[in-house]
């Protein structure tokens, strides 16, 4: 089952994709979250946004600064400060 992810900044949409894992730099350190996580949020710090497509592949890091993540019944959404690229 996959998880579905979104990458928001303050002036848009960066991603919305279904993948099977991310892990996230939080402010209490990293976390990863799969489909099924139980719900909470979370404050970021800067760092790297690792997306895993699949179960073995290798990840896709983005840069992000600062924001929160919130893992719900739809998923986890990232609403970042800034994104580089």
């Amino acid at each position: 089952m996959p998880l579905h992810f979104e990458l928001v900044t303050p002036a848009k949409l960066v991603r919305s994709e279904d993948v099977h894992m991310v892990v996230v730099p939080g402010t209490e350190g990293e976390f990863g979250v799969l489909a099924g996580h139980a719900p909470f949020m979370s404050t970021i710090k800067d760092g790297a946004l690792k997306i895993y497509r699949t179960e073995n592949g290798a990840p896709e890091e983005i840069r992000i600064t600062g924001g929160f993540a919130e893992v719900g019944d739809a998923g986890l959404t990232v609403l970042a400060e800034h994104v580089e690229g």
